[in-house]
């Protein structure tokens, strides 16, 4: 059997110590030893201090089963405690090993078991402990704030472990850390306050405290003591991530000399499964502390995370209730709806107190209105042109405006903004002014990595360095910027109600001249369709006088114009009787009741009986259905459709009309595609039809597709018959091909709510 140790001898530099396997160094602190033990009891791993501990070497431990080496007794018991419900990692198992008594910390660790043993400390009395951790609590509750509970906790756990050191270390979102609360012996020069750079910490020692949340060195000038196993493959190790007695960073040890620590205990604040932070101790001279002691340390960290999230809710919760009524007073301002009321708005303080803000700005319609601390007009639409081209986002925050626009005019009045497009290129935007800060650092940050003929090696001087931060404002809250969201969004629907209540006013201006103008066409109907036929009628009397008068002499050269001018008289009147009744349609007070279609077929065709022998015309008419429609209208429908087949017959052939009619409703798409149940009714001709692109044009008002000496007519049967489907919901429309004729068909809805308009 061949034993090696596996100990990491993979050279560790400043260059390289982010990348150091921290968690497989192959060997431990002396103050305790470590066996690692296979699922069949076999001792496979086994530290070489064993011996310091018991009448055992590891060479005698190793590749034996455990029972062998220490007995039934003691594998039983170590066997019921991995397989207890005891929390393993908080109550170590006190067992006596070859008649020595130890307190052992039993993990798993992939296959194996880890076996962390210490000698038994002296018991310490947990009576006390109970105590001071109740009179902690009582404290506790009494703490306003986070940071009086940091300090407070520094305190207690000063107290309870005797360490020379206590410090709450806070991390920022980088990791550099600050000493954000701290207990210290009288003698010693305080640290609170002081930042130290995310470097001092690499990432995979973060990741570590976050696995294993207590880590402790008892002597910082310990010799390392290795893990030796049988050597049955070439790259065999063993993960030490949950030890506790894990041998720690060279790199770290020498950082910690150069400090002038001696021992340490460190506790993670775990907070939303982030390292938040750490109770560092440091004490200057060896010092390890029981089991009891450290459960006590780990409690205290418990305290702290557990109340992260109440405590800066109550830190903030007073700035948030500033912020929240100035919410509440901004939107329950009533104000008109006017452009002027931004004059009103920009002036109050709350608009400033919601966002704890130095000044804002609202652009609209390319006016700015400001107050407080604000840029010049034109770098404030520089900024806002910058956001808009580089920002797909409407909304935009930062404490550091020249971390994203590096080439916008330096202005202290805004460092800090919090921007929220309104829509329509308006805007509004608060501001802070650049914040000049002193950071004071735990030696120069730039020089965490020194450089002497040793080569590299970490700092050795922690004497305060002086940071002095500009061009950046404070942090904006969470409750600063939601406030400020929610109050955008109120001003946006603000400034989109005087958007409307202009367009509204505008409407209402554009409709009474609008009824202004239709009063006077009225009046101007009323003339043309009453005071004009009156003349009308005296110049056909007159003519009509004449023209009997030399009816005897045709031959007359005045008989001729005369004739023309009775014509022209007559075709004059026709059109005025044919507006006026266009215009009645929309001034009538009819409602719409059931009609039988076949009846108003009847008295349309009795009506116009002999223009139909005239024409020697043929009309064939299905059985129709009723419909919701007024009475005249229809028949006046029904005439001007027959008429016009009449009107534009074929001179090769007699004109035929026939008329069918849906035999139930069908289903067609109105104007905005919503389905509607319809009767239909077409009337198609023999005629001379017409050029289907003109199907539309048809329909308008003194539309003619041929000219007066081909055929007669005013131009607004086609128009009236539109009209008058339009006032019943309905629709018409027209297919024709020239020389074979003309159909049209019209469209009743079947509900009377529904319309195809």
């Amino acid at each position: 059997m061949k034993i090696k140790d596996i100990v990491n001898r993979d050279l560790v530099t400043l260059t390289n110590c982010d990348q150091e396997p921290i968690h497989i160094p192959g060997m431990i602190q002396p103050h305790g030893f470590l066996m690692g033990l296979t699922n069949d009891w076999i001792i496979d791993y086994c530290t070489s201090n064993i011996s310091s501990f018991i009448d055992l070497s590891y060479t005698q431990a190793l590749g034996n089963k455990f029972e062998n080496v220490f007995g039934s007794k003691a594998q039983e018991q170590i066997f019921n405690y991995i397989n207890s419900d005891t929390v393993q990692d908080v109550f170590p198992l006190e067992i006596e090993l070859l008649q020595k008594k130890f307190q052992v910390n039993i993990h798993k660790s992939n296959d194996i078991y880890v076996l962390e043993a210490e000698a038994q400390f002296d018991k310490q009395i947990l009576a006390d402990i109970y105590t001071q951790t109740i009179q902690f609590v009582t404290q506790m509750n009494n703490t306003k704030s986070l940071k009086d509970l940091c300090a407070l906790v520094a305190e207690g756990t000063r107290e309870i472990t005797g360490y020379d050191r206590v410090m709450i270390y806070r991390f920022d979102e980088q990791y550099n850390g600050e000493v954000y609360a701290e207990s210290c012996r009288k003698d010693l020069e305080p640290f609170l306050g002081l930042h130290y750079p995310h470097t001092d910490i690499p990432v995979q020692a973060r990741e570590l405290y976050i696995r294993n949340q207590l880590r402790l060195i008892a002597d910082i000038n310990y010799e390392p003591v290795p893990i030796f196993t049988i050597d049955n493959s070439e790259d065999k190790n063993l993960d030490l991530s949950l030890s506790i007695l894990r041998s720690t960073s060279p790199i770290h040890v020498q950082y910690l000399k150069n400090m002038g620590v001696g021992a340490t205990l460190t506790i993670s604040l775990i907070h939303h499964d982030r390292l938040w932070g750490l109770i560092a101790c440091h004490h200057y001279s060896e010092k390890n502390i029981s089991p009891e002691v450290r459960l006590a340390a780990k409690l205290q960290g418990q305290f702290i995370t557990s109340q992260i999230d109440i405590r800066e809710s109550n830190d903030e919760n007073i700035n948030a209730k500033k912020s929240i009524e100035a919410l509440e007073h901004l939107t329950a301002l009533d104000l008109p709806l006017a452009e002027d009321s931004l004059n009103t708005i920009i002036k109050m303080p709350e608009l400033l107190t919601l966002c704890n803000s130095g000044g804002v700005s609202i652009l609209f319609r390319n006016k700015i209105y400001k107050n407080g601390l604000t840029p010049e007009d034109d770098q404030i639409k520089a900024f806002v042109e910058q956001v808009e081209n580089k920002k797909s986002t409407a909304f935009y925050t930062t404490r550091k405006i020249s971390d994203d626009f590096p080439k916008l005019e330096r202005c202290s009045n805004f460092a800090g903004v919090v921007y929220h497009s309104l829509g329509n290129s308006n805007h509004i935007i608060w501001y802070r002014p650049e914040t000049v800060s002193e950071i004071n650092w735990a030696g120069d940050p730039e020089k965490s990595i020194i450089k002497d003929k040793k080569g590299l090696h970490p700092r050795n001087s922690f004497n305060i360095w002086k940071q002095i931060v500009k061009g950046q404002s404070s942090i904006w809250k969470q409750y600063e910027i939601n406030a400020a969201a929610k109050y955008a969004h109120s001003l946006h629907n603000n400034l989109m109600m005087i958007l409307l209540s202009e367009e509204e006013e505008k409407y209402r201006l554009q409709s009474e001249i609008l009824r202004e103008t239709n009063s006077e066409l009225e009046n101007i109907n009323w003339i043309s369709t009453h005071d004009l036929q009156e003349p009308l009628r005296k110049i056909q009397m007159i003519t009509s006088k004449l023209l009997s008068e030399k009816s005897g002499n045709p031959e007359d050269s005045d008989f001729d114009s005369l004739e023309r001018v009775s014509k022209s008289a007559a075709r004059m009147r026709e059109l005025l009787q044919d507006i006026l009744k266009y215009t009645r349609i929309k001034n009538m007070n009819e409602t719409a009741e059931k009609i039988d279609l076949n009846l108003i077929f009847e008295a349309a065709t009795d009506e116009i009986s002999e223009l139909i022998l005239e024409n020697n015309a043929v009309i064939e008419c299905e059985r129709l259905p009723e419909v919701k429609a007024i009475g005249f209208l229809m028949k006046q429908l029904f005439l001007n459709i027959i008429q016009n087949s009449l009107k534009y017959a074929s001179t090769e052939r007699s004109p035929v009309i026939k008329i069918t009619a849906s035999k139930k409703p069908v289903i067609i798409n109105n104007p905005v595609n919503i389905n509607i149940s319809c009767n239909w009714v077409k009337f198609s001709d023999n005629g001379i039809g017409f050029d289907q692109k003109y199907a539309d044009s048809i329909f308008k008002v003194f539309t003619r597709l041929h000219t007066q000496q081909e055929y007669s007519g005013s131009g607004i049967g086609l128009a009236l018959c539109k009209k008058i489907m339009q006032t019943l919901g309905g629709t018409i429309t027209a297919e024709g091909k020239l020389g074979h004729g003309t159909s049209i068909t019209i469209y009743f809805p079947c509900n009377e709510e529904d319309t195809l308009i």
